[in-house]
């Protein structure tokens, strides 16, 4: 089965190359990422961890009079790796020579076959023998469950197409390789196909390191800047000395029950963290997937080092480790867009590799956000990709007001779309409850918000979103925000409520909701008219 799908130069890769759609293997993308203009993988947890892989990629093939932009000798002072960093962009390219050193040489050979016998690509060939029934037979987990948003077991829920396990669907190889990046940064925690090492047959495994968490990203107009501003600068919280390799570069696979290899830079912080072990059986042809193992690849505890993609909130009561930010489905990316302009708010901190961006590219620089709204475990709610227009201008080291003024537009939206939710559940408490009294203070059943509330919130958020990005420019940096979301809420009750119901008692509730939601101005607002002007 050697050399079946060999990552290199298969076509598996979805990107936007002068303007067209295409799929490249690793080696063309290195060598035209600056020709590149965006990468289209279709799952946002597999794009997410793709770019991870190709950052820790990009710091060995990304070299300047033969130092790599990876090297530790560069780590003693930042200075010295951001001057070698801003010399590897004037290049404007990847060296293609250093591009095939590092795919043909400098790795081992068989390390980017998807299906090589001995070192499959970010798998494990043990689990053939080591995933096993009772009586030693081969003890699969199926090719489902490979597969994000597929059906596994009878209560599976049915995401992105029909597919049960009595009749599992093969996936094409390059698809499987979206998959199997996706699993191992985003896998579920709990009940998993058992694995016998010792007498011990243990079936559960923890979650992945990015798993219902959402990342950041610095985006340029081309694939090579992206790439080498995804590369974290050296920092605090990994080991900067030791011996830094990849998964597909280590000499040996992982002792699953052994100590954990020290946390180092960039590899193994960017590539080297994974909680699941899985190993992929093709199909006769070697262009699909048709089994699959997933289990665990360890029970030691994780090493502590912050992703250098993701927000860090610091917990509400002000105690403990910062934690980041969970993805939510129903949250756009222009409400942590503060998080990513100020660089600690005392309650947030932004990813790290929006720390010393190039100053002659940030009017130009997007944020391109990753998101996978999950549970800890193991529910799937849904994935999400989103990009924001050019930002980073206003990061608070080059524009501090403007920065300020973001931030002040996004508590302003979040504070009225906090009134509107309240405003609409006491709406629906006045109309539907004869026994309340329209004009005293009312007690609200969270357990019985009604249908307004979720109604309204679904009309405003977009409304806000139009609004945020109208009050943000420099011009309009001094007008005080609440009075547009007010607007927007208020017609957003409106519409919620609508003419169900027109007699005095939701005439009065409409009226008792708006006064709240009205209340949202603060003291010395703008008084609110009847209509914009």
């Amino acid at each position: 089965m050697t050399g079946r799908f060999d990552l290199r130069d298969e076509p598996w890769i979805p990107v936007r190359l002068l303007g067209q759609s295409r799929r490249v293997g690793l080696r063309e993308l290195f060598h035209r990422a600056h020709e590149i203009e965006d990468v289209e993988v279709p799952v946002p947890p597999a794009a997410s961890g793709l770019l991870r892989i190709l950052a820790a990629m990009t710091a060995r093939i990304a070299r300047e009079d033969g130092v790599q932009l990876g090297d530790e000798e560069l780590t003693d002072e930042i200075e010295d790796w951001l001057t070698h960093r801003a010399k590897v962009l004037a290049r404007g390219r990847f060296d293609t020579e250093a591009v095939d050193a590092y795919f043909d040489t400098e790795v081992p050979s068989g390390r980017f076959d998807l299906f090589d016998t001995e070192r499959p690509f970010l798998q494990d060939p043990r689990l053939r023998a080591e995933c096993v029934d009772a009586k030693g037979k081969p003890n699969p987990s199926g090719v489902n469950k490979l597969v994000l948003g597929r059906p596994t077991g009878v209560n599976g829920a049915v995401l992105f197409g029909h597919f049960t396990d009595g009749d599992p669907l093969p996936v094409p190889a390059g698809e499987a390789a979206w998959h199997l990046i996706a699993q191992l940064y985003y896998g579920p925690s709990g009940q998993c196909t058992p694995r016998r090492i010792t007498t011990v047959k243990p079936g559960n495994g923890d979650a992945g390191p990015l798993r219902k968490s959402v990342s950041f990203h610095v985006w340029a107009s081309d694939l090579f800047t992206t790439l080498i501003l995804q590369v974290p600068a050296p920092g605090d919280g990994v080991d900067l000395d030791g011996e830094d390799h990849c998964p597909w570069e280590e000499d040996t696979l992982g002792d699953p029950l052994g100590p954990l290899a020290p946390v180092t830079w960039p590899g193994r912080l960017l590539t080297g963290r994974a909680r699941h072990a899985l190993l992929l059986e093709p199909s006769a042809e070697g262009t699909a997937v048709t089994n699959a193992y997933v289990t665990w690849s360890t029970h030691q505890s994780a090493l502590s080092a912050a992703d250098p993609y993701v927000v860090l909130d610091q917990p509400k009561s002000g105690a403990g480790a910062p934690f980041a930010r969970p993805a939510d489905g129903q949250r756009a990316i222009w409400r942590d867009l503060d998080a990513l302009l100020l660089k600690d708010d005392g309650q947030s901190r932004r990813p790290s590799t929006f720390e010393h961006l190039p100053p002659a590219l940030r009017p130009v620089l997007r944020v391109r956000a990753y998101g996978f709204d999950q549970d800890g475990q193991q529910r799937d709610n849904g994935w999400y990709e989103a990009t924001t227009p050019p930002v980073l201008r206003w990061q608070a080291d080059v524009d501090e007001e403007m920065a300020l003024y973001v931030a002040r537009c996004h508590r302003a939206a979040e504070s009225v779309g906090d009134q509107l939710r309240f405003a609409a559940r006491l709406a629906w408490k006045l109309t539907t409850d004869p026994g309340t009294d329209p004009s005293a203070k009312v007690r609200l059943d969270p357990k019985k918000p009604g249908p307004w509330a979720s109604a309204a919130l679904a009309r405003y958020w977009p409304a806000a979103e139009r609004e945020f990005w109208h009050l943000l420019t420099a011009q309009r940096c001094d007008t005080p925000p609440h009075r547009p979301f007010v607007e927007a809420a208020l017609s957003a009750l409106d519409e919620a409520i609508g003419s169900a119901r027109a007699d005095v008692r939701a005439a009065r509730a409409r009226s008792r909701a708006h006064a709240v939601i009205r209340s949202a101005i603060p003291s010395g607002g703008l008084p609110l008219s009847d209509s914009r002007t």
